[in-house]
């Protein structure tokens, strides 16, 4: 399966201007050498506006489409409003913390996720950053990031709570879907009685009507998921999904169709071997008893 490692799109509309200037730039048959050569633009900046590795100006959208013929007033308009709508996504909240994010390109991902329309998450160690108590949240950025002083953990713990407030409990939330190993309740983090309240916040989040919860039961083995965790983020046609994976000191998003459709395909057979909603909550209930029993 082949990684692309390189930096993570800035924004989902950043994503969906570099496919369309393509498009009409491949419409025309001209190569990106002629196009820099009419415009007296650098090959090289034309190359990364389409592909998404940097933005760009209105002034110069606007002569690469009479460059490409495109006359129609509406779809200029489109077109150019995927510039305007880029740059203000370049304005984010998270920006004041970007001396903890940007290291691991975390601030990339965080783009993506405010333009996701569905999120299909698995854990198999932890419980999913959208749902985390605060108190779960920095005992485990605290134990997982040696190397950050308290104010910076503090600075992710908030980032966690933020991203919740947008993504979850927000005007327009995403669609979540996740999906847990019973191995993420049944390690302690932190104390038991903070575990117990963050599988009553699990159970709280399963209700809503734009969140399901899943878990694997133990009695299941092995399964597809035991390769590691992962993260399917779904756009507004017509940016198409990626699948977005976390490591240690970098972050490596898949966007070629044949890795998406694996991990899709991956997230379905998890889907189809875990515990229901129901069954799910009913779970969580029985854990949460034998760890306060466990502890009396």
């Amino acid at each position: 399966m082949a990684l692309k490692r390189s930096l993570v799109p800035q924004s989902v509309y950043r994503r969906q201007l570099a496919t369309r200037l393509k498009e009409l730039r491949d419409a025309t048959g001209l190569t990106l050498t002629e196009v820099a050569d009419q415009l007296e633009v650098h090959q090289g900046s034309l190359s990364r506006i389409e592909n998404g590795e940097r933005g760009t100006t209105p002034v110069l959208v606007r002569a690469l489409l009479d460059l490409y013929g495109v006359e129609d007033e509406g779809r200029r308009a489109d077109v150019l409003d995927l510039v305007r709508a880029d740059k203000e996504q370049q304005k984010p909240w998270w920006r004041k913390y970007s001396t903890v994010l940007t290291p691991t390109r975390y601030d990339g991902y965080l783009a993506l996720e405010a333009g996701a329309t569905h999120l299909a998450s698995y854990q198999p160690m932890l419980v999913p950053g959208l749902l985390q108590t605060e108190d779960y949240a920095r005992a485990v950025i605290s134990q997982m990031r040696k190397d950050l002083s308290p104010p910076q953990v503090e600075s992710l713990v908030r980032v966690r709570m933020e991203r919740q407030k947008s993504r979850v409990g927000g005007e327009d939330p995403a669609r979540l879907w996740a999906i847990l190993d019973e191995a993420v309740l049944r390690r302690t983090v932190g104390s038991v009685e903070m575990m117990r309240d963050q599988m009553r916040k699990l159970v709280e989040a399963s209700e809503l009507p734009h969140v399901t919860v899943q878990l694997l039961p133990f009695s299941l083995g092995a399964h597809p998921g035991l390769y590691g965790p992962f993260v399917i983020l779904t756009f507004p046609h017509p940016t198409p999904d990626l699948v977005w994976l976390e490591n240690p000191k970098n972050s490596v998003y898949l966007e070629s169709q044949e890795d998406v459709d694996n991990y899709t395909e991956i997230f379905d057979q998890l889907r189809e071997s875990a515990l229901d909603p129901s069954e799910t909550r009913t779970r969580i209930a029985q854990i949460s008893k034998e760890l306060e029993s466990e502890r009396a």
